[in-house]
């Protein structure tokens, strides 16, 4: 198995660097706007613009990879991705910052698709969850040591900005420079996407679901800490019990999955986060202690969804399919992430703080019924004459 690992070690660096840049950006970038006074309207519809690039790359980077493939595409979005956060640096209209945001979120989506694609068209069945397990852990390194390094840069000038520009670029190197067997060319093929939505729904919606939990858990936790008077040091500490939880757990989580039922996992993370997120929703007294429990465990099951999905679909679907495959998952995550927090926000605009995780109670609902009704189709094909 490390020999498996240390043979993908090129696309692992590529994706801790590419994360890097990505976690300097997001925590300047609220820094930078808050110090401005910029509108919360701007601050989100900035986030909206990169999931709208997100979605719109997604159909973009399966044409160019299979017109130029995976080396070459790769390279040109992260230099693409480089130039947008350099001309933030020249710009200062926030009109024009939503556009870069959403040609930096479709380079970074073509980015993932690369990467992914790659992982999963070399990797066995048996080997998936842990392998993708680890690319997920050194995304979560990555935007780790990239928040840190914020504190490199006492005061918001633009310095933050050129060091990201050189984490996407240093990113090209592995890439360009590995010796790993590349990918096969592949051959055109358009989008299909009711092949996808036949073949791997609980994939599908998993995807929709995970994008949509994760998106709005980053963007409204903080206000359900500070609704329940909590401090703003405990809103950190929060959030990061979260984070962490889902980080550790991506390798448990692999190899669990390549030894049971990627399905049947996906039923027992929604199933746990149901349980979980209904104690949140306001109607008993929670010490922060048990808060933060709660909020490790609740990690553990939305931060796993990503790599439960994306195995669980690839194993489904031919290898000639997978580049597409990445695009329709990645176009998934990015429609839930999308409307997820707009969803959320909306109820607790109108009944209070806690509908976040009422909200959170809902998506796991729907997640565990996809599941079980793929489940039961595909036991009932199987039993057939």
């Amino acid at each position: 198995m490390f020999a498996t690992l240390t043979s993908f070690s090129s696309l692992f660096m590529a994706t801790l660097f590419m994360w890097l840049g990505i976690g300097l950006f997001n925590v300047f970038m609220g820094l930078r706007l808050s110090e401005d006074n910029v509108s919360e309207i701007w601050i989100g519809a900035l986030m909206s613009a990169y999931y709208v690039g997100l979605v719109l790359g997604s159909r973009a980077g399966h044409r160019m990879i299979v017109r130029v493939g995976h080396s070459r595409a790769f390279a040109a979005a992260a230099a693409t991705c480089s130039v947008m956060v350099l001309a933030q640096a020249l710009v200062a209209d926030k009109q024009v910052w939503v556009l870069f945001r959403i040609v930096a979120g479709a380079s970074v989506a073509v980015q993932f698709m690369v990467i992914e694609s790659w992982l999963n068209e070399q990797i066995e069945n048996e080997h998936r969850g842990r392998i993708f397990s680890f690319y997920l852990v050194m995304s979560g390194v990555g935007i780790a040591i990239g928040q840190m390094a914020i504190a490199l840069f006492p005061t918001m000038d633009l310095r933050p900005l050129i060091l990201v520009a050189i984490c996407h670029t240093v990113g090209l190197i592995p890439i360009v420079w590995t010796v790993r067997l590349h990918p096969a060319p592949q051959l055109p093929a358009p989008l299909d996407f009711g092949y996808f939505i036949r073949r791997v729904p609980a994939g599908l919606g998993t995807m929709v679901i995970a994008g949509a939990i994760t998106s709005a858990f980053f963007a409204l936790a903080p206000v359900y800490v500070i609704g329940n008077d909590f401090s703003t040091a405990e809103v950190a500490t929060f959030m990061s019990a979260a984070v962490v939880a889902g980080l550790l757990a991506q390798w448990p989580m692999g190899w669990l999955s390549d030894r049971i039922a990627r399905d049947r996992l996906i039923i027992c993370n929604g199933a746990l986060l149901m349980l979980v997120t209904i104690l949140l929703w306001g109607w008993l007294y929670i010490p922060f202690w048990l808060l933060m429990t709660i909020s490790a465990i609740s990690g553990v099951t939305q931060f796993t969804l990503y790599a439960l999905a994306g195995s669980y679909a690839n194993d489904l679907v031919p290898t000639d399919r997978r580049v597409s495959l990445s695009a329709v998952l990645l176009m998934s995550f990015g429609v839930g992430a999308c409307i997820g927090p707009l969803l959320a926000g909306g109820l607790m605009r109108v009944a209070g703080v806690n509908m976040l995780y009422v909200f959170f109670t809902a998506c796991s609902v729907v997640l565990i019924l996809t599941a079980i009704q793929t489940r039961n189709r595909h036991v009932e094909r199987q039993n057939q004459p």
